[in-house]
């Protein structure tokens, strides 16, 4: 068996072509009408490769546990799976998984990890049915620590259709057409009997998973069903629009899954593409404004433990909340162009995922905190508890759904740091060290690459070269985002100072012969600002990061006793406390406009970590003054309750104490959101 699958994958490896096959006149797939012209496209996988800090972290990813599931999870994503035709779980959790690692596989271009990919695929694609029907289709009793139930569900089948799709960027493996095509023709008859609701909720809330890849397919094949399946799909799917402009449900504690959320804030652009209708466009910009004065974090995420609360910084925020939410962005920023969806990508991936994630990759937290002082096996104020294992770093501690839905954060992400543009350019819309190679222009190939520490330096710099040694220069418009942060950037060419005009959506587009002698250099001026979030608490902002009071951390691996425990929840967990003091308040004064500068002093290390997402290599130390609280107290493992800002006196100790405040990134415990004294 093992010697077909190698046979299978060198055979696709070989007939790999750099491309994807054009719709319409451009290099790359655009939407076929009467679907919407796109802005922006994505570019097939291994166009884009990870440099720097990035290129460190799918590494550590490739030798942490997104390598190994199969082993360190072996109960879910072994043999037994039902994904593989094996008597196991047969629901999200293994499709989840291979969501992840098949493109960092592809992107790292890492043949063990590729192995791993392909016997899922196989048996995928193996599974079909005359009718078109694919996947497990068997219910079978309980097991405790599996899903073997609800084999027909529409949801984890959406997942599997992202895992194909993404398959075919990465090889053109030409069967994933025909099979994508026969399965849709099998929902198009089934869904009127059996919607997406049919089995389970998430099919219904997550129906946009399912639109975007029928829209995919439709702009490979033209089929003329794929529009009418669409319309389908969209109706069947939970009212996103309308929750977002005329419900109450972001105002409201409870009212809907968190995860649901983040994948469901997509589902009206997704449509956009179909109905043209900018009601769509409205509802998620509405959304997006509302979240941010009732249920929103500064970490561009939102309180969901799991189900919607206020955004107090005690609430927690579920993992799989922040790499959905990413994969939203990064599909609603290629469809709009709108940049206020990369800013948003930003703000969520260079501040809510690293910190959610140990930095040997071997475990996560299923819930962070924006204010988090203590890490313990005990019960803190969350909807949903899991016996109080929600916020420890282990494999299962939680629930393991986020184990398992993880892998795709950094891979997607390096996947949307590029795309190609419809006026035949390239766009570096997210910033990142990374290098790309794109067919641009009239038809030639290059490559550009990004060299930065960007989140943590404000410079990124761009080199270009061409594998035609004939070709010297092309011409090809470049366009680059202007972070929300920045007024003015400062744009150089080869030195010297390039005039340049901004449009409307915050894009810089520079359309000229680029040599391959040049270098680009792009200046963004950060400075310190403040914000306020949960009862008029201030937060430290600079550039894309937010900052937290740095502690000191104490790391303790522990052990589940009973066999109950070590099944729902796995065999070892990490505790972390500190004896550092948090209890700290900004004082009022310090965060006046004029006096922010002078107030906090803004410190860059020399030397730049390979990893820089650690409490001991964190690039950039912003030095404040604090004032002590000795009111504010512990209360349920989370920091107790307290006016976060007072209209009349309510003085702490009037000393100031030096405080160090570090990207949130890089911390695990910390104090996000300040009282103000």
């Amino acid at each position: 068996m093992k010697n077909k699958y190698l046979f299978v994958l060198l055979f696709v490896l070989a007939s790999v072509s750099p491309e994807l096959p054009a719709c319409g006149n451009g290099h790359y797939c655009n939407n076929r009408y009467p679907l919407l012209t796109k802005p922006y496209m994505e570019l097939p996988i291994g166009s884009i490769k990870p440099a720097g800090w990035l290129e460190e972290q799918l590494h550590r990813m490739a030798n942490g546990m997104t390598a190994e599931m199969d082993v360190i999870y072996e109960k879910v994503m072994g043999p037994r799976n039902g994904w593989l035709g094996g008597d196991g779980d047969v629901w999200e959790r293994g499709p989840y998984w291979i969501d992840g690692l098949l493109p960092l596989a592809y992107i790292l271009e890492d043949k063990a990890l590729i192995n791993k990919v392909q016997p899922w695929i196989e048996w995928t694609l193996a599974s079909q049915k005359p009718d078109g029907y694919f996947g497990p289709d068997t219910d079978r009793p309980h097991e405790p620590g599996l899903q073997r139930d609800n084999a027909r569900d529409w949801w984890p089948k959406m997942v599997v259709l992202k895992i194909m799709q993404q398959y075919y960027s990465a090889t053109q493996d030409q069967r994933v057409i025909p099979f994508l095509t026969n399965y849709f023709k099998y929902q198009l008859n089934e869904l009127p009997k059996d919607p997406l609701g049919r089995w389970t909720f998430w099919g219904e809330q997550r129906g946009a998973d399912n639109l975007m890849i029928v829209y995919w397919l439709y702009n490979m094949t033209g089929d003329a069903f794929l529009l009418e399946l669409g319309e389908l799909i969209h109706q069947q799917t939970f009212n996103w629009t309308d929750i977002f402009l005329h419900q109450n449900h972001l105002y409201r504690q409870h009212s809907l899954h968190c995860v649901n959320l983040a994948q469901g804030f997509k589902a009206p652009v997704i449509y956009y593409q179909q109905s043209h209708d900018k009601t769509h466009l409205d509802a998620v910009k509405k959304a997006t404004e509302v979240i941010r004065h009732s249920i929103g974090f500064p970490i561009g995420l939102w309180g969901g433990d799991e189900l919607l609360r206020f955004g107090n910084p005690i609430n927690g925020s579920e993992l799989c909340t922040a790499v959905e939410m990413m994969f939203s962005l990064e599909n609603m920023l290629e469809i709009t162009g709108d940049m206020q969806w990369a800013d948003h990508l930003e703000r969520i991936t260079y501040n809510a995922l690293p910190t959610q994630i140990s930095d040997d990759f071997m475990s996560r937290q299923y819930y962070q905190q924006v204010n988090q002082i203590s890490i313990k096996n005990e019960y803190n104020n969350f909807v949903t508890p899991h016996e109080g294992t929600d916020n420890l770093f282990g494999v299962l501690t939680g629930y393991p759904c986020c184990t398992s839905n993880l892998h795709q954060g950094w891979p997607k992400f390096v996947q949307h740091t590029w795309y190609a543009t419809a006026d035949h350019g390239a766009a570096a819309l997210v910033y990142a060290p990374s290098e790309v190679s794109l067919t641009v222009g009239n038809g030639v190939r290059i490559k550009i690459k990004e060299e930065t520490y960007y989140p943590f330096d404000e410079t990124v710099s761009f080199t270009f070269s061409y594998p035609d040694k004939k070709v010297k220069s092309v011409r090809f418009p470049l366009h680059l985002r202007v972070p929300a942060w920045c007024e003015k950037p400062e744009v150089l060419l080869n030195g010297k100072p390039l005039d340049y005009t901004v449009t409307g959506q915050r894009v810089i587009v520079l359309n000229r012969e680029w040599a391959q002698t040049d270098q680009l250099t792009l200046n963004f001026s950060a400075e310190v600002e403040v914000s306020r979030w949960y009862d008029n608490a201030v937060v430290v902002e600079r550039g894309p990061l937010v900052y937290a009071l740095k502690l000191d951390e104490k790391w303790e691996k522990k052990y589940f006793e009973t066999e109950r425990d070590k099944t729902n929840y796995g065999d070892w967990y990490y505790e972390v406390t500190t004896d550092s003091p948090w209890n700290y308040s900004l004082i009022r004064n310090h965060i006046r406009p004029e006096k922010i500068k002078e107030s906090f002093r803004v410190e860059k290390k020399a030397v730049q970590a390979s990893y820089p997402w650690t409490l001991e290599d964190a690039p950039i130390t912003i030095k404040a003054k604090g004032r002590l609280m000795p009111d504010w107290k512990e209360y349920r493992g989370s920091v107790g309750t307290l006016p976060y800002d007072v209209q009349h006196h309510d003085d702490p100790d009037p000393v100031e104490y030096d405080i160090e405040l570090i990207p949130y990134g890089c911390t695990t415990l910390r104090i996000t959101e300040f009282p103000v004294r």
